[in-house]
């Protein structure tokens, strides 16, 4: 078992959606960044690339590189889902934290989750997402930026097939993500 942290920062801007999670959320305030800055979505690749041993966004998906420039953060996240498969990791749960004063995250949270999961061909389940304010205090509570935090626990599918052959198929989950189903 990995585990990976991952965080991200951005600066609220005019002129600029604001799209967390892969959902365009109606805000006065945007996200400045070279891509869509979807802080959500870079701290959730930050722990699963840093989990995966892998580097960071910026290794990948650096924001000197034109071809990154306005890109959706979820086609990003779709790379590092190949990055990840590519070295045969397997994406256990992911835990992730939105900070920010306004707008209110609540109503968009689950569609956030469904967007992460299906980026990363994973049950929504394994994926959580939170949101939380600082009581008006820091860069976030005075509604400067918003920031984002993301744990992860990747495994190998070696460690997922030597369990399922240890146990055996019985009381499996039935996931689907190994040869013994």
């Amino acid at each position: 078992m990995r585990v990976g942290i991952g965080y991200d920062v951005h600066k609220l801007t005019e002129g600029r959606k604001l799209i967390l999670g892969g959902v365009e959320i109606p805000h006065s305030l945007g996200l400045l960044g070279h891509s869509d800055a979807d802080v959500l979505l870079h701290a959730v690749m930050d722990a699963l690339l840093g989990a995966a041993g892998l580097g960071d966004i910026g290794k990948h998906f650096p924001d000197t590189d034109d071809a990154y420039e306005g890109i959706s953060s979820i086609k990003l996240l779709e790379k590092t889902a190949g990055l990840l498969d590519e070295h045969q990791f397997v994406i256990e749960n992911i835990d992730a934290t939105i900070i920010a004063q306004k707008p209110k995250m609540r109503p968009y949270i689950e569609q956030m989750e469904e967007n992460i999961a299906k980026a990363l061909h994973i049950d929504q389940t394994q994926v959580n997402v939170k949101a939380t304010t600082e009581e008006g205090l820091g860069f976030t509570g005075s509604e400067q930026g918003i920031s984002a935090q993301a744990i992860c626990a990747l495994s190998t599918i070696y460690e997922n097939s030597v369990t399922v052959a240890a146990r055996g198929t019985e009381g499996c989950a039935g996931c689907g993500g190994c040869a013994f189903r």
